[in-house]
């Protein structure tokens, strides 16, 4: 039996940062994230005898005609999209296209999307069957050996049966990560794929976690598909690091868990990459909370061969940060910022625009804050995006039941960053993209080009600065209504 696992080709205004995507956005200079969870899927069919076959349409720039072409010279048995607000109707629209010309072919759509509204897609399109729940690696492989050989349905499936709508039940999100196959790199290109401000290559993706220890952020899609934290043991999460060090040659990985894992268990981590000396072979990224930064655990990880922090700020308003639930303060920013710094480790800030219930002054208050951290040379980089309320977020419930959506919440093609979905207190849609050029623009001031210079690993850095910066106008451009291409 054929699985394909595709990410179609898609029409907009650039590039959609659809893989993997916690938010999705449509941008001029992408970075392509290495999609684990649609890796790990392939990995498991592949390994239970499945022909597992990866097509990635938005890496490799194909037109529409190429992929259909593609799907029928292939003949798949099962055809399975992640998918997510933005690009719901986009994947209608091709499943349908799909069935229009192979009947046979069973689709499969999964992603934190279709997980809070199941019955939409199967209503909505000729899709057979939507996978709930963010272990749709298993999902997946329990579906097809359920097409295979006549097996129960895995939980967290629906579809549809003479009676109507099936379900199997609630998506289980509580399988042991340690006893899943280390991925099989081969089944995709995956040297392709890489963050645009990574120093080495080849580049790598991992993730321990599955998703966040912390879990309750009120903007957060994927607290609903990970409800409870799962990570892998240190020494499991190790042995996969030897791999891609020594059998895939990675010299830079980054941790795409929500939230990389802290306490006993990053002190073991840590000392195991001292100990078998990846500190010194790899450099090392991943996200984490400010709540959890401590300067014992940032000279731990600078040991062990850390480089960056993604950190979300989020808003410099404690009100804000209070009202989306972020669970940290204003002085744990601060602190957690210089911390970093002070040991050597660059922090990656992100922060949004667009919350209801804030004024101009709110977002210039962020903006002023971020410029003192970078001239402070504080934080490295930074990533300023507009808010989105997904579905099934508690920000989503809380914008219906407060009518704070500027335009029909299932006008999800609007969802893509181009525009504002909330109304904001005194600050149009238009001022936000302009403010969020400006944010970006903080990395052109003269304090922060001046610091950079006279650093001593400014000529070693030059060229990722370089790219730094061709990264930040590329942002520029995302919030100006930028040409961009159509994939």
């Amino acid at each position: 039996m054929k699985v394909i696992i595709s990410y179609p080709p898609l029409q907009g205004k650039g590039f959609p940062m659809l893989r993997q995507a916690r938010q999705f956005q449509w941008v001029s200079i992408p970075s392509h994230i290495y999609p684990i969870i649609s890796a790990s899927a392939l990995t498991l069919l592949k390994k239970d005898g499945f022909d597992a076959v990866f097509n990635d349409c938005l890496l490799e720039k194909w037109p529409e005609q190429k992929f259909f072409d593609f799907i029928d010279l292939q003949q798949p048995d099962v055809i399975a999209f992640e998918t997510k607000t933005p690009v719901i109707k986009s994947h209608w629209r091709i499943i349908d296209r799909i069935k229009e010309r192979n009947q046979k072919v069973k689709a499969v759509l999964m992603g934190d999307h279709v997980s809070v509204f199941p019955e939409e897609s199967l209503n909505n399109c000729k899709v057979d069957y939507v996978i709930t729940g963010g272990d749709y690696d298993l999902g997946l492989l329990g579906l097809a050996k359920h097409l295979r050989e006549g097996s129960p349905f895995p939980k967290g499936i629906w579809c549809r049966q003479e009676a109507g709508l099936f379900n199997s039940g609630s998506a289980e999100t509580n399988a042991d990560l340690n006893k899943l196959p280390f991925i099989n790199r081969e089944l995709t290109p995956w040297k392709l794929y890489g963050e645009k401000w990574k120093r080495r290559y080849p580049f790598a993706y991992t993730m321990a976690g599955r998703d966040c220890p912390y879990g309750r952020c009120s903007f957060c899609s994927w607290a609903n598909i990970y409800p409870n934290f799962r990570v892998r043991e240190p020494d499991n999460f190790l042995e996969e690091i030897d791999i891609l060090v020594n059998k895939y040659g990675a010299r830079e990985i980054f941790d795409d868990t929500g939230t990389f894992p802290q306490g006993a268990w990053l002190e073991k981590f840590c000392n195991g990459m001292v100990k078998k000396k990846f500190n010194k072979k790899i450099i090392f990224s991943c996200n984490s909370r400010f709540d959890y930064l401590t300067e014992d655990n940032a000279r731990l990880m600078k040991m062990a061969g850390f480089r960056k922090l993604k950190l979300g700020l989020e808003s410099a308003s404690q009100e804000t940060l209070d009202r989306i639930n972020k669970g940290i303060t204003i002085e744990q920013v601060k602190n957690g910022c210089r911390l970093a710094a002070k040991v050597g480790l660059n922090v990656h800030l992100t922060v949004m625009f667009g919350y209801p219930w804030e004024k101009k002054s709110d977002v210039l208050r962020t903006i002023n804050f971020v410029r003192g951290l970078l001239n402070k040379g504080h934080i490295e980089m930074l990533q300023s995006t507009l808010l989105v309320p997904y579905p099934g977020t508690a920000l989503f419930n809380d914008g219906l039941a407060n009518g704070w959506f500027r335009f029909d919440h299932r006008e999800y093609e609007r969802y893509g960053m181009q525009e504002a979905v909330f109304k904001t207190m005194d600050i149009s849609s238009e001022e936000l993209k302009v403010l969020c050029r400006k944010t970006y623009g903080l990395f052109f001031s003269p304090p922060y080009i001046l610091k950079k210079i006279i650093n001593k690993d400014f000529i070693g850095n030059l060229n990722y600065f370089i790219k730094g910066a061709v990264a930040m106008a590329g942002h520029s451009i995302d919030f100006s209504g930028g040409r961009g291409k159509n994939i």
